[in-house]
């Protein structure tokens, strides 16, 4: 069996060389050092500040919605938030679940990221926040989003669960938006089996929700407000130093398939558009199909031979949530006609050519049949 994705496990060895650490010191949580540790490793591999990680990134989104003041208690408004529908519902059920009501807006029929061009005609005064995506490790036209931001005293929080080791003209990407979430999930290229982090521009914003994750507590005694638990415990940190170890010899793997797949695939099939300065991190193969019937068929082909691609991201969830307030015509094209294909790092020569000539005898199915009209 071929799955969409396998989790990275680094040596034993060396996660074991961690996890006697753990057993000596009996510290399991609550700060411990191997968190302290990858907090200081993971914020100069990846260039940035303020970096707090966490339990898991859906809850990095919520708690950089409380810390920055996207829901203020104090208006009798509902506030809302303008996000993609091209995304993981995470990013919008996280918002519902803190009571901002989730807008969309359209996405860029090339980068499939969030339009800029169709977030102000969404802006509203109960508006409180832009909550754009890095599709697949693709950045978003951040100086758009940011000069709208600033127009409207807006903040912007990243979800960038795709964007680990991302950089932009030089920076990490992460770098922009008031803040920048990722996820540290066992599937993505970096993990520490569940997990996430969140990345604040200003370091009041990241003290505040260093008290959030920490049930309020600003010290054993002393409750400063209402929190939550969502600290990352040192089993997480401890998987997330060992796959950090290795996080070039794993890129390096996944960068050959992506190769291989973009040479064998690019004239057949429509692939995502990066933008100038942008070099993508090998997070996933999305490719657009002529249509969705196209999809499923390739999608039970490929079962046939146990094989398993992942229609991701579908369905546009301005088709699900009962409140979307617009019909987002090309994020629901580019949902009808998206496939990831199976990638990991031990992922073989012979089992990406197995994908290949599977996806190409479906695609010249196709023009033969086109051709035949």
């Amino acid at each position: 069996m071929i799955p969409v994705t396998k989790p990275y496990l680094p040596s034993r060895e060396r996660l074991d060389e961690y996890i006697d650490g753990i057993y000596e010191r009996r510290w399991l949580t609550n700060n411990g050092p191997l968190m302290h540790q990858l907090t200081q490793r993971l914020q100069q591999y990846l260039g940035v500040d303020n970096l707090l990680l966490v339990s898991n990134g859906t809850l990095a989104l919520q708690i950089a919605y409380k810390a920055l003041g996207v829901r203020d208690e104090n208006r009798a408004l509902r506030p809302e938030a303008i996000t993609t529908p091209f995304t993981f519902v995470a990013t919008s059920s996280s918002l519902q679940w803190e009571g901002v009501r989730p807008v969309f807006a359209d996405i860029d029929k090339y980068s499939w990221c969030l339009a800029p061009e169709n977030i102000e005609a969404e802006i509203t005064d109960n508006t409180r926040a832009i909550v754009p995506v890095h599709v697949f490790g693709n950045a978003c036209d951040v100086e758009s989003i940011d000069k709208i931001a600033q127009k409207h005293d807006l903040k912007v929080v990243y979800d960038a669960s795709h964007a680990f080791g991302v950089n932009y003209n030089g920076e990490s990407l992460l770098r922009w938006g008031d803040a920048a979430t990722l996820s540290f999930h066992a599937t993505k290229l970096f993990h520490t089996i569940e997990g996430g982090a969140i990345i604040f521009k200003r370091r009041d914003d990241f003290e505040r929700a260093t008290k959030l994750i920490n049930f309020g507590l600003v010290g054993s005694e002393i409750i400063g407000g209402p929190g939550i638990n969502a600290k990352m415990n040192e089993f997480q940190a401890a998987m997330g130093l060992s796959v950090l170890d290795e996080i070039e010899q794993n890129m390096t793997l996944r960068r050959k398939a992506v190769d291989y797949y973009t040479d064998a695939l690019g004239d057949l099939v429509g692939l995502q558009k990066y933008r100038s300065g942008v070099y993508s991190n090998t997070s996933y193969f999305p490719m657009l199909l002529p249509d969705e019937n196209v999809v499923l068929e390739l999608c039970n082909k490929l079962k046939n031979i146990e094989i398993y691609a992942r229609r991701y991201f579908f369905p546009s969830l301005d088709t699900v949530f009962s409140e979307a307030n617009n019909q987002c015509n090309v994020s629901r094209e580019v949902a009808s006609r998206i496939l990831c294909l199976p990638l990991y790092s031990d992922l073989t020569v012979d089992e990406q050519k197995l994908i290949v000539d599977t996806v190409r005898s479906v695609m010249n199915e196709e023009s033969t049949y086109k051709e035949s009209l």
